[in-house]
């Protein structure tokens, strides 16, 4: 029997996230993948950088997610770039539609992962985006916390 930490993987992560968006929760669901493009993602051909996921009909879809075309199945491929469910609980999908439709928030996707059971997980967050004076500050913030560190690392 093999380790279960073997299989855990980060697949892609969006890291202008964190830079364009407030994140004010996050949480885990399931995506509904073909099999041609779980054997894509195992090779690591994969971007969430553009997507978005959003509410629609009592279901939560990730779209514009690119997941690139696995060569050996060319017959019974998929499109790399159509729209996938997430699987979510109804609690979890209820405060995805409140956050959205009544605080005018944003669902984006943060990582794209296989789990210790080798099952393919994303990572969702509730956002709010940032204007550009935030960026400004947040850039600040970063750079004087990266300049302390080095004035501490020469005086200590």
């Amino acid at each position: 029997m093999a380790k279960d930490s073997d299989n855990y993987k980060v697949i892609a992560e969006n890291r202008r996230a964190r830079f364009d968006y407030a994140i004010e929760d996050d949480l885990e669901c399931g995506i509904v993948l073909t099999g041609s493009e779980v054997k894509s993602l195992r090779t690591g051909q994969s971007n969430i950088a553009e997507s978005y996921a959003s509410v629609e009909n009592g279901e939560l879809w990730l779209t514009n997610a690119y997941i690139a075309p696995y060569e050996p199945a060319k017959t019974w491929g998929h499109e790399p770039r159509r729209r996938r469910k997430l699987l979510v609980s109804r609690r979890e999908l209820s405060r995805l539609w409140n956050g959205t439709a009544r605080e005018g928030m944003t669902i984006v996707p943060l990582v794209m992962y296989f789990n210790h059971r080798g099952m393919v997980k994303l990572k969702v967050a509730l956002a709010k985006g940032k204007r550009t004076v935030d960026k400004r500050e947040t850039q600040a913030k970063r750079d004087w916390n990266r300049q302390k560190q080095r004035l501490l690392k020469e005086h200590g």
